[in-house]
């Protein structure tokens, strides 16, 4: 399959499961906690996963298939063809009736994305990459030109649970020292999107994340012309410690930012 036949199944699969979310979205649903009281997941969660799953299978059934939700592998294969999958980014903002959370498809190639796709219904925005270029709503989008710090929008991104809150708070104050102004949107590949599109200038955690959580972001960041590492300053892969992305002319001051907030931390959700 070539990249660009990926990111158009990518497009069509992020697409499925984001219409059955959207079809929930804003009425009475059940909502039950995976372990710490923010960790939320729904019905509708389940629901998009199978539909994202039965599209991609449809068309590419001897994938694997990575995702947040039951019945998935959850790590990503360094060898062969793979779908990295997260049925609703920001479930959080979902259940409350906030606009902004996504459904996300990544195709991966040898534990790299190769193309991606995130579509955030609610707001009727749908990114995507061929490993090439990034586009927002058919449009080419690019990362921002911006290189003083001080006019710069970082977001904090990922989740520290009350055992970790002093590091959200280290986090908050390491971006507030360096820059002009913080995010914090809830929705993980909403903000990494961001980034690809210029809207913000970078985003920063110590959290270890999750695959689903931030391959399809990544692949954008990087198609668009910016930069994502990990705490070393080392290229970003799905099971680096911590995530550093920005638009690549301030990533000096994110990822000292970054480096402030302290040890990795252990898995979270966005």
């Amino acid at each position: 399959m070539s990249p660009a036949d990926r990111a158009a199944l990518a497009r069509r699969a992020a697409a499925a499961g984001a219409d059955v979310a959207d079809s929930r979205f804003r009425t009475v649903i059940d909502v039950e906690r995976k372990g710490a009281k923010t960790d939320v997941v729904t019905q509708a969660d389940r629901d998009a996963q199978t539909a994202v799953v039965e599209t991609i299978a449809d068309a590419s059934p001897d994938d694997v298939i990575v995702g947040e939700e039951a019945e998935t592998r959850e790590t990503v294969p360094d060898r062969g063809s793979a779908w990295v999958i997260d049925p609703i980014d920001g479930t959080n903002n979902y259940v409350r009736g906030t606009r902004t959370w996504a459904t996300a498809v990544a195709a991966v190639e040898d534990g790299e994305a190769v193309a991606a796709a995130t579509n955030l219904p609610a707001l009727e925005d749908v990114y995507w990459t061929d490993g090439e270029a990034t586009y927002l709503n058919g449009d080419s989008v690019t990362v921002s030109e911006r290189t003083d710090p001080e006019a710069c929008v970082v977001a904090p991104t990922m989740w520290w649970d009350f055992d970790d809150r002093g590091q959200f708070e280290r986090a908050c104050a390491a971006v507030l020292e360096r820059f002009g102004d913080i995010r914090r949107i809830g929705c993980a590949q909403a903000e990494l999107a961001a980034v690809a599109d210029g809207s913000l200038d970078g985003v920063v955690t110590n959290v270890r994340p999750h695959p689903w959580d931030t391959m399809a972001g990544v692949s954008m960041i990087r198609a668009a012309g910016g930069t994502v590492t990990d705490l070393s300053g080392d290229r970003w892969r799905h099971d680096s410690a911590g995530l550093v992305a920005s638009n690549g002319r301030i990533h000096d001051a994110v990822l000292a930012a970054a480096r402030d907030i302290g040890p990795v931390d252990a898995d979270g959700p966005a």
